[in-house]
């Protein structure tokens, strides 16, 4: 992994946007959970992104930031081969609360089952990225009074 002056682990805990382009190309922005050095994001069969790994794995990954009030700009690129891998509820709660916050009962109901469902019945999967590659770059710069 490359680093580029922050901490990398720090800015992937935050509830960011990625996106990730599989073959295609095409490019789709996702929620994601950072962990375990991975990349996990739901998809099922519902999805285009389910086919398109399925059909091939090689993907791109990338979350940033840019606040221009600071001059804050950073960003990390992951690629790797993708893998579908059985849904888990605990991992779950854990993604969706960095993004909903920690009281379901407040989640939109759409949120809600996908923690709830038989992900044998729904076909819920996870997506998981362990990057081949992984860059970290801080572009950060300083704003003028």
């Amino acid at each position: 992994m490359e680093s580029s002056g922050f901490d990398v682990d720090a800015f992937l805990r935050q509830p960011l946007t990625a996106r990730i382009a599989t073959s295609g190309p095409t490019v789709r922005p996702v929620w994601f959970l950072w962990e375990e050095g991975a990349f996990w994001t739901l998809t099922g069969p519902w999805a285009r992104l389910f086919k398109r790994v399925k059909d091939d794995p090689n993907v791109a990954l990338v979350v940033d930031e840019c606040d221009l009030a600071t001059g804050r700009v950073r960003q990390v690129i992951a690629r790797g081969q993708a893998e579908l891998v059985p849904f888990d509820v605990p991992r779950g709660r854990r993604k969706l609360a960095r993004y909903l916050g920690a009281d379901e009962a407040l989640w939109d109901e759409r949120f809600i089952h996908y923690l709830h469902d038989d992900p044998d019945e729904r076909g819920t999967m996870w997506l998981r990225l362990v990057p081949a590659s992984l860059t970290a770059t801080d572009l950060s710069y300083s704003v003028a009074p």
